[in-house]
């Protein structure tokens, strides 16, 4: 049996988050992981669909190059050389993830380990003691019963990530991120997509303002969609598969990609569960005295960079550490689509929720305004939500707003009246400027509005 200070179960985000941090804090780690270190994020997640969507935007970008006045020809897609892209980029994020994980001395274990005791892991026939231990397992796609995914015709995200060929058509069983992420670079890739999902709207945990420009912006871009519609019953055929929906009509596709969410591997842990996702205090402590529990199997936004700070916190506690509990509300959210959304903060419906109807108020500052956006061809808005002099939520529709959503995090973070933030001079011309622009829209002395 080996010792060390902390044993890591799963080598995703939250995992090596909390390995990492530990070891900096002079704690002996040992992490053991049964796939690659960086989990689902690095290898099936985050990093390759984002790959995937930017040579979508490429593609966008060639077909629509003579609008610019650059003459370019779009041959099609070459679907082996989008993977060998998409691997280089996996490989060097591995790479430098490895590299990381030796440079502070943790011990990484390969294989699948089993919670066995409150102090234990145990890999095959081997045992790995620890002072504490941090459970990172991570999710799976969740199928509904009645749907059996073959890899082929039906599809995981997982499945869809290692297609040989951009499919010519495909219906997308669910209107959350993963859903729209897929269905918006399959569409740039040359295929016909249809969203089927159950609720009024997509993306539902997002400001309804927001989806709505999402899903003008996705008609525009000939993507179908089902809103307000279930799937009844899911079938093979001789030409790809067939969804047919509780109101009789029935959609035929190449390809069905199942995205109805993702459910945590929770299986043999003896810790204390609810509604299938580990029960843990503020600090990420189980029910088990010295367990800890990260990332996706917490009732948490299923998020890496939740993940990051879950692991780092429980990290940090774990050493002795006086550590502050996470504000989910300020955990940025991200749909990589074309147009992103983005957000952080208190959707509109959950302020008037928490502060009532009377003490919310909110501006909308539309990007026709920005010229950074005019320049791109992008269109969307900034929204901000807010009671009395704080703004509680902030939520950004167009292309390549995920990278303003981090100011819009500071912001949240340190509570600046509008005025202040108003008085902020921001570098024109930027996608920045329509953060500055809707705070002076607030603050009652606005610039640049259009119409």
């Amino acid at each position: 049996m080996s010792f060390s200070d902390l044993v890591v179960l799963g080598g995703g985000s939250g995992g090596y988050a909390a390995a990492l941090r530990a070891a900096e804090l002079g704690k002996t780690v040992t992490l053991v992981e049964k796939d690659r270190v960086g989990g689902t994020c690095l290898h099936r997640g985050c990093i390759p669909t984002k790959a995937l969507l930017h040579a979508g935007e490429v593609a966008d970008a060639t077909r629509g190059s003579a609008g610019v006045g650059i003459r370019a020809t779009f041959d099609g897609v070459d679907m082996a050389g989008v993977h060998k892209y998409m691997d280089a980029v996996i490989a060097k994020n591995w790479k430098g993830l490895q590299g990381l994980i030796a440079g502070r001395g943790i011990t990484v274990i390969s294989g699948e380990g089993q919670l066995v005791a409150p102090d234990t892991v145990r890999v095959g026939d081997d045992e790995y003691r620890g002072s504490a231990v941090v459970v990172a397992t991570g999710s799976a796609p969740v199928v509904p019963r009645g749907i059996t995914v073959d890899g082929r015709t039906v599809l995981t995200s997982d499945d869809a990530l290692r297609l040989d060929a951009v499919p010519s058509s495909a219906v997308v069983l669910g209107g959350g991120v993963i859903g729209c992420e897929f269905a918006s670079a399959w569409t740039s890739l040359g295929a016909s997509v249809t969203i089927v999902e159950a609720l009024p709207h997509l993306l539902p945990n997002e400001d309804e303002d927001s989806s709505k420009l999402l899903e003008r912006a996705f008609r525009r871009r000939k993507i179908g969609l089902r809103l307000g519609a279930r799937a009844t019953a899911v079938e093979q055929t001789a030409d790809g598969a067939r969804v047919t929906l509780a109101d009789g009509a029935t959609l035929d596709a190449e390809v069905l990609l199942v995205a109805v969410g993702r459910r945590p591997n929770t299986e043999g842990l003896p810790v204390e569960l609810r509604d299938g996702h580990v029960v843990v205090d503020e600090f990420g402590r189980t029910s088990v005295p010295g367990v800890y529990a990260v990332g996706d199997l917490l009732n948490t936004p299923q998020l890496a960079h939740a993940g990051f700070a879950e692991g780092i916190l429980a990290a940090e506690h774990l050493a002795g550490l006086d550590v502050d509990p996470i504000d989910y509300d300020g955990v940025p959210r991200v749909t990589y689509s074309s147009p992103e959304v983005a957000s952080v903060g208190l959707t509109e419906r959950q302020a008037v929720d928490r502060y009532g109807a009377d003490a919310v108020r909110t501006v909308t500052y539309d990007l026709t305004g920005n010229g950074r956006s005019a320049i791109l061809g992008t269109r969307g808005a900034v929204k901000l939500v807010a009671t009395g002099d704080r703004v509680v939520g902030t939520h950004l529709v167009g292309d390549r707003v995920s990278e303003l959503i981090a100011e819009a995090q500071v912001l949240y973070a340190l509570q600046p009246p509008p005025s202040q933030v108003a008085t902020l001079i921001h570098p024109h011309p930027t996608q920045s400027e329509a953060i500055g622009e809707a705070h002076l829209l607030l603050a009652g002395k606005p610039l640049h509005v259009h119409g």
